[in-house]
């Protein structure tokens, strides 16, 4: 596994995207670079130009390698001289501070669930058959999980699905799509609520756990066929009107779209009723990381952008709730009253397990 891992990772690095984020400012002595990597969900926001003016307000110049999460340990241990790693979940960030032997926790500026996009049809459809539930008072949609499991082990079919054969594009058996859990974090996560939610809403901790739900997400997984390395590309084809009609997306990627006025067309934004979260975590290794971590937690004007990207701040929330009151689709203001669970995520020795599983190599 660690070697096919390594494999991807080496593609990624050929296909990278290294940017800079400069602020041609005459007193340019005054500013610090800091290099590190950053998930490639990450790259819009970083080469905003908003955003790169805060940061050098604050004295500080990024130079940064975009990556998928999942590769981001490998260049981690390749490149000790970094200032600074910033995947998007937890699990690749403690591995690069175990790799980089940081003792301090890192910080997590903002956060953002999985949720699953639709068109409205689809949605209608999911609901009249019991996959899926609207609350009429608030807007939201929910995907249920528990009978999303029950279809990929029964080989559930769209055509079986009441309704569903209006649709020409309703064919095959149900999936969702989503990236490569190899080298894409959101893939990977998909893998940890899929086995969460098979296990009997426990995390997979063991190798009987792993053996309870290995089936289950090898189906979901072999179904897709080839799959994308970045959360980007899954997101664009739906925008596109191609690829399947249930696509697993980061909900920043949807409340972005919204928030930048561009097309959303008849899109609903439905949200696992069982969840992750996407904790975007910065491992700082030296100082000047640490302050760059710093400054996108608690500066007021980058919490404001982050949550202008769709992301939730992790100290001012009600900022993505604010901006997104009103609008279409619509999102959940607060998780928690909207009764959306969190799953626990596994270590991630059992993560590359349950990927070894769906990939049908152990």
């Amino acid at each position: 596994m660690r070697r096919a891992l390594g494999v991807v990772t080496a593609l990624a690095l050929l296909g990278g995207v290294a940017f800079a984020l400069i602020h041609d400012d005459p007193k340019k002595d005054t500013v610090t670079t800091v290099t590190g990597l950053i998930g490639s969900e990450k790259r819009a926001f970083f080469e905003n130009d908003q955003v790169k003016a805060e940061l050098a307000k604050r004295g500080l110049e990024v130079r940064a390698d975009s990556t998928g999460s999942w590769t981001m340990s490998e260049q981690a241990r390749r490149n000790p001289g970094l200032d600074f790693a910033f995947p998007a979940s937890a699990a690749p960030a403690r591995e690069i501070q175990h790799i980089w032997n940081l003792q301090d926790s890192p910080l997590v500026p903002f956060y953002s669930p999985l949720v699953i996009v639709a068109h409205a049809p689809v949605a209608k459809v999911l609901q009249r058959n019991k996959l899926a539930d609207l609350d009429e008072v608030s807007g939201v949609w929910t995907f249920r999980m528990d009978e999303y499991v029950k279809a990929l082990k029964n080989k559930g079919r769209w055509e079986d699905l009441a309704d569903a054969r209006e649709h020409a594009e309703l064919s095959g058996q149900l999936f969702v799509t989503t990236t490569d859990p190899d080298s894409s974090s959101s893939g990977a996560m998909y893998l940890a609520l899929l086995s969460y939610v098979a296990n009997n809403h426990q995390v997979v901790s063991d190798d009987a756990g792993l053996a309870a739900v290995k089936d289950v997400v090898h189906t979901a997984n072999a179904l897709q066929g080839i799959q994308k390395s970045s959360s980007d590309e899954p997101f664009r084809d739906f925008g596109s009107g191609i690829g399947n009609p249930l696509i697993l997306a980061y909900e920043s990627q949807a409340a972005a779209l919204t928030l930048q006025g561009k097309p959303t067309g008849d899109m609903v934004v439905m949200y696992p009723d069982t969840t992750v979260y996407s904790d975007h975590t910065v491992v700082a290794r030296t100082p000047e990381g640490r302050r760059l971590a710093d400054v996108l937690q608690n500066d007021e004007v980058l919490r404001d952008l982050e949550a202008r990207f769709g992301l939730r701040p992790q100290a001012k929330p009600e900022a993505f709730a604010n901006l997104l009151r009103e609008k279409k689709p619509t999102f959940a203001p607060d998780l928690t009253a909207a009764r959306i669970k969190q799953a626990t995520l596994p270590s991630l020795d059992n993560l590359l397990k349950l990927t070894a599983a769906a990939k049908g190599t152990k």
